[in-house]
């Protein structure tokens, strides 16, 4: 008897995909065109947060060595350094080398004639593992670690990164929110274009008997498919779509710096993200479209 229930639940929803074929097209179209908004603006979000990831582990801090320790005092201080919160590594540099550097930078070496390494001061580059407990860390490093003179710090930096990160992760993740709403909107609504035909139908199933279980379930396993056909359809478009504007942007001059995540390492996410808005936008739409149906 149950086998026979689902059989009849699989052909009656099937065969409504095909009797209002244009509806179900309509109604792919639309899920198509919601996921590939979502998936490309999460893409723009996986890609601008792995971007701002890789400048932060470019940006550093300097860490000053007081003049009055020997060398061997001052490379000593590495152990203490990497010990404080959120020190990834840090990096002992000599003023030789630090002051050949910083010559090498100028065309014209007549400007540091009578000048020598004395000047400067071995310092220690410290990276860190999170960008925005950079001033935190910084007062750490000057005021635990004996020996570190001064910390010079690029905060401008650090908190222009934070906030972009911040900004991005927001507006993903409310245009995300926004776009399913609105599927789901019109998703019920085309669907309940295709209820209004079989009004009749089921108002009479309901007075001989059938439950609104037994109605509904037709109705569920058409959004279903709907929902799965919109959602497969969706994700290889927006593979084929993010390939190409990936070689486009990579060939492009002057932006070869740009580091783009392979569409790969993010296809099971995102087609797990994209199956699972799809069936949803199609069950529910279908559940919204024919309840009011169902009061007879």
């Amino acid at each position: 008897m149950r086998g026979n229930r689902f059989t009849y639940y699989i052909r009656e929803g099937v065969s409504s995909i095909f009797n209002h074929g244009f509806m179900s097209f309509a109604s792919v179209c639309i899920i198509v065109a919601c996921l590939l908004i979502m998936g490309s603006f999460t893409l723009l979000a996986f890609n601008v947060d792995n971007i701002i990831d890789t400048m932060e582990s470019q940006n550093e801090l300097m860490a000053f060595v007081d003049d009055s320790l020997s060398r061997e005092e001052a490379e000593a201080l590495k152990t203490g350094i990497e010990a404080v919160p959120n020190v990834d590594h840090a990096v002992f540099v000599t003023r030789e080398t630090a002051w050949d550097d910083f010559v090498d930078t100028y065309e014209n070496p007549r400007f540091f004639e009578g000048l020598d390494a004395s000047v400067t001061r071995d310092r220690y580059v410290v990276y860190l593992e999170d960008i925005s407990l950079m001033e935190e860390t910084q007062n750490r490093l000057t005021n635990d670690v004996p020996g570190i003179d001064w910390v010079r710090a690029h905060l401008k930096i650090s908190q222009g990164f934070v906030r972009i990160r911040n900004v991005v992760t927001l507006v993903s993740i409310a245009l995300v929110a926004v776009l399913f709403v609105i599927s789901l909107f019109i998703m019920s609504n085309t669907i309940k274009l295709t209820t209004f035909e079989r009004r009749d139908e089921i108002a009479i199933m309901k007075m001989v008997g059938a439950t609104s279980t037994f109605i509904r379930w037709p109705f569920v396993v058409q959004g279903l498919i709907l929902g799965l056909i919109g959602s497969l359809v969706s994700f290889t478009l927006e593979w084929g779509i993010y390939e190409v504007l990936v070689q486009q942007l990579l060939s492009g001059a002057g932006i070869s710096f740009l580091t783009v995540i392979p569409f790969y390492q993010v296809s099971i996410p995102i087609l797990i993200a994209f199956g699972v808005v799809g069936l949803g936008v199609g069950v529910i739409g279908s559940l919204l479209a024919i309840k009011n149906y169902l009061k007879v």
